[in-house]
């Protein structure tokens, strides 16, 4: 347990419970988050729904009647309207998981810096608040400190941790 009573373990899952993501060493080369399901089927089948709807209306132009070409745009605007649903539903929760990380990053940094640092804490973007939630509670003040004064990106902190606080819980 970190001073002010940071904990970086994480709590042992109830029984039948799973975490978004595996249980394995986590660093900067492999803490990109891949969900199968959204990434290796539905965005692949939305564009390939895409590309089917503009086939058909190239098709239709010209050959067909008008109501096949009514037919043919409207296909086109929904799939155009499918892709965005998808992005906008992988968006919205990780800005959502963004909000609950700086949140979680101030408290964080003020049970570990000292009195006199805690007033710096809101001159970190968010980019950077991100980017200190893989580091653990020893490396945390010195990184802080390291963000303000040099000003590093998100990347630029991730690459400077030297022993990486996995988060299997993300979306």
């Amino acid at each position: 347990m970190g001073r002010g009573g940071s904990n970086i373990t994480r709590e042992p899952l109830p029984k039948g419970k799973t975490r978004l993501m595996p249980d394995q060493p986590q660093t900067y080369a492999n803490h990109g988050r891949l969900h199968p399901l959204f990434h290796l089927v539905v965005l692949p089948l939305l564009f390939i729904n895409l590309i089917v709807s503009i086939v058909w209306l190239v098709h239709v132009t010209g050959v067909g009647p008008a109501w096949d070409l009514v037919l043919a745009c409207m296909d086109l605007v929904l799939a155009v309207v499918f892709i965005i649903l998808a992005t906008l539903m992988r968006m919205y929760p990780m800005k959502v998981q963004d909000r609950v990380i700086r949140l979680e990053e101030r408290l964080r940094l003020y049970a570990l810096l000292p009195e006199s640092k805690r007033n710096r804490i809101p001159e970190l973007t968010e980019d950077q608040l991100i980017g200190l939630r893989f580091a653990p509670d020893e490396e945390l003040p010195a990184l802080a400190e390291k963000a303000w004064t040099e000003k590093l990106t998100r990347k630029d902190i991730k690459k400077a941790i030297n022993r990486w606080r996995p988060d299997h819980w993300r979306v």
